[in-house]
């Protein structure tokens, strides 16, 4: 199995480098690989920010991704989570970290938005200090 980085995540998914995207392609396409957490967050980022994706095309597009038969994600459960929460309006790094501490007491945040947003998706607890 191979790990990959989010540059060779980013390039299979939007196809902006033809020797790189082949590239990726060719090594996602041919190989059992190995997603990181951290590394599907940073996909997110660069989609979202530098390339303007919007939460939905980007949930189905990471979805579809995760869903190949040569991807492994680090945590599929808390990926499938945050991806659906970001639909809902919720932030995917906040979705991920709460993702992350499903099994905890309660999620604390100085954050009042998502203390709102995150209680009103699924009911585990967000709270302020």
């Amino acid at each position: 199995m191979l790990a990959i980085d989010t540059n060779v995540v980013v390039r299979y998914l939007t196809g902006d480098h033809p020797e790189q995207s082949a590239k990726a392609r060719r090594i996602i396409d041919s190989h059992s690989v190995f997603v990181a957490t951290t590394v599907l967050l940073e996909v997110e980022w660069v989609l979202r920010s530098a390339r303007g994706y919007r939460a939905d095309a980007l949930a189905a597009a990471l979805a579809a991704f995760a869903g190949l038969p040569t991807v492994t994600l680090e945590n599929p459960a808390a990926a499938s989570s945050a991806l659906d929460a970001m639909v809902s309006g919720l932030d995917f790094a906040d979705a991920l970290h709460r993702a992350a501490a499903r099994d905890c007491e309660a999620f604390v945040t100085f954050d009042q938005a998502l203390v709102k947003s995150a209680t009103r998706l699924d009911g585990v607890l967000a709270r302020t200090p």
